[in-house]
């Protein structure tokens, strides 16, 4: 895989790490966890600057970002419930989650945003809450870039000292890509495997009511 995002990279330069980016935020076809590190890499050998690579990626995940919580504002909580109660196994996601993140929000929307920004898998659903519970979008715009900018910035810098240290370096990256895809693979498994028993559990009269 990290020889196709290298072949796109090279041959479109930053409007690659935007498109990729983007399309990773929507519907996430490669991880940014691959993505940012290989464009790390070619910046490390000139291709480009690693500023440059840094704004590109922060840019395309961000209109990811935004037309994930349009999107999500646009639908609203009411008609987003439906939606969770019959689609929620498979999104791994139910309805007293979403209560939970509600009450959260309100309280701490801001940092809860900046920090889902750096959390493989959240990144990318932390808008659908944000705009389903009309959090401010100034508000939203700005945290959600602090994150998305830290997160971009860490994975091109590492793949930056790598590229600079070592020559050969796909022969790390082939791997490493290889064991995050199959991380997330198996974190989604084990959501769907467990969803049973936590619904159960949930579901239980407190023994001592």
């Amino acid at each position: 895989m990290q020889d196709w995002v290298f072949d796109i990279v090279e041959s479109t330069g930053l409007f690659g790490v935007f498109l990729l980016m983007l399309l990773e935020t929507v519907f996430p076809p490669i991880p940014s966890e691959v993505i940012m590190p290989v464009a790390g890499v070619l910046a490390a050998r000139g291709g480009m600057g690693l500023g440059g690579v840094i704004l590109a990626g922060t840019a395309g995940a961000m209109v990811g970002n935004l037309f994930w919580y349009a999107l999500a504002r646009m639908i609203g909580l009411h008609r987003f419930r439906p939606l969770i109660e019959r689609y929620g196994r498979w999104l791994t996601l139910d309805w007293p989650e979403v209560e939970r993140a509600q009450g959260l929000f309100r309280r701490f929307g801001g940092p809860i945003v900046m920090v889902g920004r750096v959390l493989p898998t959240i990144r990318s659903v932390i808008s659908i809450p944000a705009g389903v519970l009309r959090m401010r979008l100034v508000r939203f715009f700005v945290w959600s870039t602090v994150g998305t900018a830290a997160w971009s910035s860490g994975l091109a810098i590492a793949g930056w000292v790598l590229g600079r240290r070592f020559s050969n370096i796909e022969q790390f990256l082939g791997p490493l890509s290889t064991g995050i895809i199959l991380l997330i693979v198996l974190i989604y498994i084990w959501r769907q495997a467990t969803w049973h028993r936590r619904h159960v559990a949930a579901d239980k009269p407190d023994a001592d009511a």
